[in-house]
């Protein structure tokens, strides 16, 4: 059914069916809720070009990607992608996904310059990021998920990273570690460095030495952890601890623990961040991990929330979240052997 037969079953102006389903106010609740009903019933979807002509909106949010990181095979990002999908889903709204070749500013350019998304999403933001400063010179709605220390106001959902890594590293210290290494991404970015500076004022607060050679940073792969765990345990007073910003460095770390004799919740305590996927499950691992916890699915639906209120004209300041990070004990953490 087009627009024009549904039109005539209802008895109604072609405008007037479109403004109620595209949300004008001008419209009655009754009229409304009457055209709802009927476009459900025959499963009518409006054209996309015609629905943009109407409304001014696109109808469909954009993430830019980055080919030097190739996040599509990264599963933390596909998992926070699909939460974006699912609830954009939900109102009718399209996910665009661009790649950029090196110039991911050309590419929201493009995005500006089109029309052809409503509200972007900036994933993973450095500390000073630029893209922020760029999208409001642009006049393009956008949300971030995380946080960058620029003072611009902006729209983000982010998580308590410093909190949690505090409170991680204080379980340890509580435990008696008094070396305590962090395997961590690189603190360019904004969440990195969060998790850097709560494990730095947890080990100040207890009066234990703050050691470079105790912070390694990379990509967040398994492979990487299980490279920076093996230096980590070559030191000459290696760790008895380990706090890991990843689930997949954990896994690595976990690996090299073995191979170097070590076993974990016995003579090797170990805490990871848990982004709550679904293939991965730390209370099913041996030993099960304690983890620092907030789902990344949530997150991703939570910011197709706040992507489509700032497409439809949402002040940016008064959407800002912090979520508080749950710290979930298990057998993989325990006192250091004497």
């Amino acid at each position: 059914m087009n627009l024009k037969e549904l039109s005539e079953h209802l008895g109604l102006s072609q405008t007037t069916v479109s403004r109620a389903l595209n949300g004008f106010p001008e419209v009655g609740e009754v009229t409304r809720k009457r055209v709802v009903e009927a476009a459900e019933q025959f499963q009518y979807r409006p054209n996309s070009s015609a629905r943009k002509l109407a409304t001014g909106r696109a109808g469909a949010i954009g993430i830019v990607i980055s080919s030097e990181r190739n996040l599509l095979l990264d599963p933390i990002f596909t998992d926070f992608l699909a939460g974006v999908a699912s609830r954009s889903a939900q109102v009718d709204t399209d996910v665009l996904v661009s790649s950029s070749l090196g110039d991911e500013a050309g590419t929201y350019r493009r995005l500006a310059r089109v029309r052809s998304v409503d509200a972007v999403v900036l994933s993973t933001p450095t500390v000073d990021d630029s893209r922020i400063a760029l999208l409001q010179r642009l006049g393009m709605p956008f949300v971030v998920h995380g946080r960058s220390l620029t003072s611009l106001p902006y729209a983000h959902l982010d998580i308590d990273n410093e909190a949690a890594f505090f409170q991680a590293t204080s379980l340890l210290g509580d435990l008696g570690h008094r070396r305590i290494g962090l395997i961590n991404e690189s603190v360019n970015f904004t969440f990195a460095m969060h998790r850097s500076r709560g494990w730095r004022h947890a080990l100040a607060e207890r009066g234990l030495p703050v050691l470079p050679e105790l912070e390694c940073s990379s990509r967040m792969t398994e492979e990487n952890g299980y490279r920076m765990a093996r230096g980590l345990f070559d030191l000459a007073e290696p760790p008895t601890a380990l706090l890991c910003s990843s689930i997949f460095s954990a896994l690595g770390a976990m690996r090299a623990a073995r191979d170097t004799g070590r076993v974990v919740g016995k003579d090797l305590s170990l805490i990871a961040h848990d982004d709550g996927l679904a293939a991965i499950r730390p209370e099913t691992l041996t030993p099960p991990l304690t983890t620092t916890f907030s789902s990344i699915h949530a997150a991703g639906i939570r910011i197709a929330e706040i992507g489509q209120a700032i497409a439809k004209g949402a002040d940016p300041g008064t959407l800002t979240e912090v979520w508080p990070v749950d710290l979930v004990f298990r057998g993989s953490t325990v006192p250091p052997i004497s």
